[in-house]
Formats: structure tokens, sequence, C-alpha cells
């Protein structure tokens, strides 16, 4: 059976662990033997911790063994991005500068997942310092690759957990998303992700000393999970959510809500702004919604999205102002070439004035407001993760034309970052050979509406991974 644990789901994993179908040891040794045959195929997992993986193994089975009852991840690996500690491992965030810094402690959702019983298995990779693109290429580890073809990105910038994902190196992936860093590579990879509210799971994104990054960061940032299947993501998010007190952000909702009276309403929105959507897209979030109507939900189409346009200005001007002070240090540390997604951003968009910067803070509530009241009249939001199949590497860093239509591609990820609500990407099958999928957005704290509806998709139009990752072109399931 062993040849077979990788495929698994985390939640079969982590039952034949506690039932000692399997021992611990044997689940994490199956996923070295997968990272050894994949990743050098496709460079997802940077720093592999093989010994450590074992001896918490190990520990997991001994305390089986002694009749203590272990928790829902028992046993289940996980990869967890180079921008969050893991205590005793270099937290490089991709670049030389950070080669050394080995974290003291693990971050709050590594705790989280590891107190459920889940093992960190290897850290993975990302763009330089979160910030080079949305294609995963560090300076320190270099290029990700796409699984179903090498000629696509990969996405990012948690593009890393969602190959190791996809290709079945672990059971799980710990990203962070603000724009979309979980759901687009969730799409370009044919797996599922889960970007939380603001506030649902406790985090600390701080990068060296004592120091909280800005308010920009604070909100927008949150870490969320990456499966294989929506039942997997359910499950990491039930581990994930809660307080912490290194995090007051973190709020004490209760993970599911009340459940809404009469049919669940879901609004459609294909072509958020109206910048235009790629055939395949829109032919998967059609699909979605068929799958949705014949679970009952009541679909209904409308004209757009709140406030878009305004919510990405307002969005690119409160980050580039924010992040400007610092900007002359970060750009040495990301190189010649790094520096240019960012760097197109800045030249674009010069910093706000104080007086412009607190106009800009009040346009942010206003905006969150409107979303408010579309969602409460439609408690789900159906719409496409990025508004074209998976595109080449570096396209946001070419050029500016190449940035714009990145930019515009992620558009709908942006906002509903922007407005702190929660989004599920969930695939829908395939296009040309290339994974797709849309995302399911929901009122904020209601992930658990979010992940219904991805479950009913997930239900009729099936999961696309494990894939073993050709080089060479496009890719199929194992």
């Amino acid at each position: 059976m062993q040849d077979a644990l990788w495929k698994m789901a985390a939640a079969a994993q982590a039952e034949a662990v506690r039932t000692a179908e399997v021992s611990a040891v044997e689940l994490i040794d199956s996923h070295l033997d997968r990272i050894a045959e994949a990743n050098p195929r496709v460079n997802a997992v940077t720093q592999l911790l093989a010994e450590r993986a074992r001896a918490a193994a190990a520990q997991l089975d001994r305390r089986r063994a002694a009749g203590e009852v272990l928790g829902p991840l028992a046993g289940v690996p996980f990869t967890v991005k180079e921008s969050t500690a893991v205590e005793g491992v270099p937290t490089t965030f991709g670049t030389e500068r950070f080669r050394d810094l080995v974290a003291a402690a693990d971050a709050p959702p590594v705790a989280r997942l590891r107190a459920a019983g889940a093992i960190p298995i290897g850290h993975s990779n990302i763009p330089t310092l979160i910030l080079a693109g949305m294609h995963t290429r560090s300076e320190l580890f270099g290029d990700t690759v796409n699984p179903w073809d090498s000629s696509r990105t990969p996405g990012g910038s948690s593009g890393g957990d969602a190959v190791a994902v996809a290709t079945g190196m672990a059971a799980l992936g710990l990203g962070n998303d603000s724009g979309g860093s979980v759901r687009i590579p969730a799409q370009f990879c044919g797996v599922a992700g889960l970007k939380p509210s603001t506030g649902r799971f406790p985090a600390d994104h701080r990068v060296l000393g004592p120091d909280d990054p800005g308010p920009a960061s604070q909100m927008l940032v949150t870490d969320g999970p990456l499966a294989r299947s929506v039942g997997d993501l359910r499950l990491a998010y039930e581990v994930l959510a809660g307080t912490d007190p290194r995090d007051p952000r973190a709020v004490p909702v209760p993970a599911y809500g009340e459940p809404l009276p009469g049919r669940v309403k879901v609004a459609v929105v294909a072509d958020p702004g109206g910048h235009g959507v790629h055939p395949t897209v829109r032919g998967a979030v059609a699909r979605a919604a068929d799958a949705l109507r014949d679970a009952g939900y009541d679909v209904r189409e409308v004209p757009d999205v709140p406030r878009l346009d305004e919510a990405l200005d307002a969005y690119g001007r409160i980050t580039v102002t924010e992040f400007a002070p610092s900007w002359p240090a970060v750009r040495k540390l990301l190189g010649t070439g790094g520096d240019r997604y960012i760097g197109m951003a800045m030249e674009r968009t010069p910093p706000a004035s104080a007086d412009v910067f607190m106009k800009l803070m009040g346009s942010w509530l206003g905006i969150r407001r409107s979303w408010a009241e579309f969602l409460d009249e439609y408690p789900l939001l159906l719409g496409p993760v990025f508004t074209e199949p998976p595109v080449e590497p570096g396209l946001e860093s070419r050029d500016r034309a190449g940035r714009d239509r990145v930019g515009s591609g992620m558009r709908l990820c942006t906002v509903t970052s922007f407005v702190g609500v929660p989004g599920v990407a969930v695939p829908t099958g395939t296009a040309d050979g290339l994974p797709c999928g849309v995302q399911i957005v929901g009122r904020a704290f209601r992930e658990d509406l979010c992940l219904g509806a991805a479950q009913a998709i997930e239900d009729r139009l099936g999961v696309l991974t494990p894939v073993d990752p050709r080089a060479g072109g496009r890719s199929g399931p194992h």
C-alpha cells in the first residue's frame, strides 16, 4: 500500500495513521520518495526537511502506540511557503540575503497545523521576496515549473505549494494571498485553494525584528491552504481558524455560521469590470454555474461586481504609498530584473500625499461597505480566478503591456483581497490540456458557504490531481 500513500486525500491519510492502518513514518517516507521522483522536474520544494519530518512522524507513532488520540491531520505532510516561518529553518524569502535567517518559532498557522498532527516536510518556492512577480522564480532557488505544461507559469506567489500539492509531494500547502497568491496558482495547477476573510486565521508577517508592517500589509495579506480536494481544504480550514495572542487581528468567529433560509443566491460575473475574459475561462464559469444550479443554488447572472475599477485604483495607490519609503533598499535585494514588476508599479503610481492617503483609507471603507451590501443580497459570487488560461513565465515583468495584462487578469482576486472577503478556488476541468477553475467569493467570515458551493462544483466536475509532471509539454491526471 505504501506506494499509493502519497496519492491519498489528506483526510484519508490522517485516518489511516489514526487507525494504525499505516504508520506516520511510512506516510512520510512515501512522500519523500515522491519528492525524490517529482521535484527534480518541477523545483517546487526548496528546503527538504526529511529527517525532521521522519522524527516528527516517529514521535506521532509512539503517541498512538501509547493510546493517545491523534489530531485530525495526524501524519499529513505539508509544505510551507519560503516566506512563512518554520522553527529552526531559514525563512529565506528566496533571496541570498536571507539564506541564514533561521526562524526562532513556527508562524501561527504552522503551529496550528502541527498541533493537529500535520508534519512540515519542506519549504516551497516563491518569487524573490514575494515581490518579483506572479511567476514563481526566486534568486536563491530558480524557477518552479507548472507540472501540466512547462511553457506555462505555475502562478504565484504560492506557486511552490500549488505544484507540490498538484504532483503529490505534499497533501497540503500553506501559502498566503494578498491579491491572488493562493488562488491563481491553484487555478494554474489544478488544485483547490482558500483565501480566508481578513482576521479569520492568525498570522505573523513580520520579516526582521519586532516591527510590524504598515496598515495595507496588515489588512491585505492572509495565509491560506491549498489542497487537491475541497474536503481536504475544509479540514485545513477547521484547523487554521481561531485566535492567537500573537495576532490581535484574529477574531473569535465560529468556523460555521447559521444556515441561510431557502435556496442560497449566487451572483455570476464572468467578466468583472467588462475588461474581457478568455473563452475557456468564460466556459469554466458557465460549467460551475450549471453545477451549482444542479445542486439547488439560486444562480443569477448580474451586471457586475461593485466599484471594481475604483477599488483597483485605491489598492494600487495605497500599497505603493506604504511601500515607497522602503523601495530603494528592497530594490537592491530584488536584484537586476527582479525589480521590474514592482518598479513598473512605482513608476506609474507615485506615492500619495498624506491628505490624499487619508481620503484613500476612507474610500477603502466605502468600497468594503458596497461589497457588504452586495453580498447581503447575494451571499455568494461566482467568477474567474484569472481571466485567462495559465500564461507564460515572467509575462508580468517583461514589459508594461505584459504587466497590465496580468494585472487585469487577476482583478477579481485583487478586489476581493482589498475588501477582505473569503474566496475558494476550485477546478472545473481542463481545456487544451491545461487546468481551468473558478472562485466562489462569500460574505466576510462565511468561508463555510464558499466551501459548500465549491464542494458542489467539485462533486459534479471532479478532481484533477495528482498529476505526473512532464517537462516537455502537457500533462494529465495520475
